[in-house]
């Protein structure tokens, strides 16, 4: 069998790690992840799931799910399209809220998942899409080929993906989703670039950047947010907004005792009008 991205895999357990180690209020209640994942026993004694250096990675993870999913709920509407979707739960968690969810990603990670959820029994989205979007494959004529109504508006979450991603490729994703209906919200994670960043925003960024390295998926594209911003409106969106991780953190985790943040990826909401 198919084995998931290392990658889709760490967030899978980020995510069970702000159950485990942050305490209540929880900003997602994700217990799924963890048992897709099926890491072993001794999961928590790994480097990458350190509590202290994963500490505002496992926010970030979460907080950033956490948001798009309001946005499907906000939004209403009836169609959420997940880009790069890994180990992604919300079709598991939300069975009833009467969204048809398509996940596309690469098609050994979804032939894993695939087989990993009939074998816990649990459901799976309305659709797997596998699209390999470095090698230029329309992606959309797949989406539209596998259920999605290209008439009806959707949110399409696009969440750590972008900076894995050369800048060509980024375009071509923002341009091939300004044509969507109009009402479709698109929320794409960025990092920033180092200048923008604090000391301990860069020190993180530099421990993300070796794992990732390492791990033969190194970091290419980084975004000031005005330059995002400008990105999206000459790839074909008027509606532009830029989210920090300040209004991440200001929004789901103020008013705790433990001071958790979130840092290092940012938000560009755009409206296809």
């Amino acid at each position: 069998m198919s084995e998931p991205d290392h990658t889709a895999v760490r967030v899978a357990l980020w995510r069970a790690l702000h159950l485990l180690a942050d305490p209540p209020p929880h900003a997602l209640v994700d217990e799924i992840g963890l048992q897709l994942a099926d890491p072993g026993p001794d999961w928590r004694s790994r480097p990458d799931m350190d509590l202290g250096f994963t500490r505002r990675f496992r926010a970030g993870i979460v907080l950033r799910s956490r948001f798009v999913e309001d946005l499907v709920r906000e939004r209403g509407v009836a169609q959420y399209v997940l880009l790069g979707a890994g180990l992604d739960t919300f079709a598991q968690r939300e069975p009833d809220l009467g969204v048809r969810v398509f996940e596309i990603d690469q098609p050994g990670t979804q032939e894993w998942k695939r087989a990993r959820l009939a074998e816990l029994g649990l459901p799976a989205p309305y659709r797997f899409v596998p699209v390999d979007f470095e090698s230029g494959e329309q992606w959309p004529e797949r989406l539209a080929a596998n259920g999605f109504e290209m008439a009806k508006p959707a949110v399409v979450a696009s969440t750590g993906v972008s900076m894995y991603l050369t800048r060509e490729a980024n375009a071509a994703t923002l341009r091939a989703l300004a044509g969507f209906a109009p009402g479709t919200v698109v929320a794409m994670t960025f990092q920033m670039s180092e200048e923008y960043l604090d000391d301990p925003d860069r020190e993180a960024r530099a421990a993300a950047m070796k794992g990732a390295k390492a791990a033969g998926t190194p970091f290419v594209s980084f975004f000031a947010p005005d330059e995002m911003l400008e990105f999206a409106r000459e790839c074909g969106f008027q509606d532009v907004q830029h989210v920090s991780a300040a209004d991440l953190t200001k929004r789901y985790l103020s008013g705790r005792s433990d001071g958790l943040q979130t840092s290092g990826e940012e938000f560009l909401v755009a409206t296809v009008c």
